[in-house]
């Protein structure tokens, strides 16, 4: 996820900024023209009611009632709305677990989902180190992956795609990754949405659950994994609110709205922030053409907005800014090394600000005092997540907030793990530095 990307801006694209900072664009207003507390309860109540739809998955019950919902409260502020539609998997499980002798495990079956026989497959279970070295052969084995202590996000980060690979290579029969994190939970991994990675089974267990299945995997002894279930692939929808003034230039504002749970603190933050800035720019930016979009698939890596840049995003050209909320705009801290773990009040300084280059300055001005944001990064030295698709397509100037929190694709990541009070300041922060950039 934290992918670092040296890139220079072309001619083109340097002429566009001077452009740009010469005309303003935005009416005179203050942080917040509604008050910072009315802001807040605002916020508050789009926070819940994300949290209330439950598990995001895309194209599932929770996503598509979020969608409409979200649908609803651009028409409702005056944007024209349209839907684009694309596939996504979907997998149900009978059965997931992995055993050996008297102990069980429930196991989060790895999309796209490989199933196992019916009554299961067994075979010895030899552990994988973080290196991909194993302890004993691997042919004819299931590889108890034993990844290294890590905020995992996807199969495609090296520190799970090297000894996955490489387990695979020396003829296992089946994976289970055990995703060693700061939760002890399941972390479930974002994957390719269009083709399965592998042909065999890939499963996650908990590292709480993963004592017995280490210890039996010193001695090889025989596991029986069994994965069954029915799946396939169903409509996702990303949804695109354009307020069109015939301005001529745009300003896109993006955050992705699907992920694996609940994803109060993942995505809660950033669709909450979304509509807010959706209101305020309806009034607050008569000079710019709006363009609001919240894709689905994000989950499997991206699906979702790599149809939105392809086929309804506005040019780079004709785009003044884009702003990008990704990942935990605002999640909660937590205790727990001593005692039960606990919420607390700050925000986890796990998140990354990033800006185009120009901005720097501004942007250490306006976070500053906010945790992990008061440190901005260059998009030219630094960008992740959908943001890189978004800078890799042409578009600056740029901002983006992208970053992984302790309960990041876990199942208990609910509104324990959010603060409205830390969206809300996090969110006006990003009003006041478009405020400064498009000026």
């Amino acid at each position: 996820m934290h992918r670092q990307d040296k890139r220079s801006l072309s001619a083109t694209r340097r002429s566009f900024l001077a452009a740009s900072a010469v005309t303003p664009l935005l009416a005179s207003a203050p942080v917040s023209a509604d008050g910072p507390d009315i802001a807040h309860d605002r916020i508050a109540r789009d926070l819940q009611r994300y949290v209330d739809f439950g598990n995001k998955q895309s194209g599932g019950p929770g996503d598509e009632a979020c969608g409409a919902w979200l649908e609803d409260e651009l028409e409702a502020i005056g944007f024209r709305t349209q839907r684009q539609s694309f596939s996504a998997p979907w997998f149900t499980p009978d059965t997931s677990e992995v055993a050996v002798g008297g102990d069980r495990a429930v196991l989060w079956p790895q999309p796209i989902v490989q199933t196992t026989p019916q009554d299961g497959l067994i075979a010895p279970l030899v552990r994988v180190d973080s290196t991909g070295r194993a302890d004993r052969p691997l042919d004819g084995a299931i590889a108890l992956v034993d990844l290294a202590h890590a905020r995992w996000s996807s199969m495609f980060w090296p520190g799970v795609a090297g000894p996955v690979r490489a387990a695979f290579e020396q003829g296992a029969l089946a994976c289970v990754i055990v995703t060693n994190g700061p939760s002890g939970k399941i972390i479930a991994l974002n994957t390719d949405g269009r083709v399965p990675l592998y042909d065999r089974p890939i499963a996650i267990l908990a590292p709480d659950d993963a004592a017995p299945f280490l210890a039996a995997a010193q001695s090889a002894l025989p596991a029986r994994l069994t994965v069954t279930g029915q799946g396939g692939r169903r409509p996702a929808f990303n949804l695109v609110g354009t307020l069109d003034r015939g301005r001529g230039r745009w300003l896109v504002v993006s955050t992705p709205r699907s992920g694996w749970f609940t994803c109060a603190g993942e995505r809660g933050g950033g669709i909450a922030a979304w509509l807010h800035m959706a209101r305020w720019a309806s009034r607050h930016a008569p000079d710019l053409d709006l363009s609001f979009v919240c894709n689905s698939g994000h989950e499997y890596q991206y699906l979702g907005a790599e149809e939105l840049l392809h086929n309804v995003a506005p040019p780079p050209g004709e785009t003044a800014f884009w702003l990008h909320l990704g990942a935990n705009l605002a999640a909660r801290d937590w205790h727990s090394g001593v005692g039960a773990r606990r919420p607390l009040p700050g925000t986890d300084s796990q998140r990354y600000l990033v800006v185009s280059s120009h901005l720097v300055p501004a942007a250490t001005e306006e976070f500053a005092g906010l945790s992990g944001l008061e440190a901005p990064y260059s998009s030219q030295d630094l960008s992740a997540g959908e943001l890189t698709n978004v800078i890799e397509a042409g578009y600056a100037p740029v901002a983006g907030i992208f970053g992984v929190h302790q309960f990041h694709h876990v199942a208990d990541d609910d509104e324990r793990c959010v603060s409205a009070a830390a969206v809300t300041e996090t969110t006006l922060a990003f009003q006041r530095l478009l405020e400064h950039a498009l000026r």
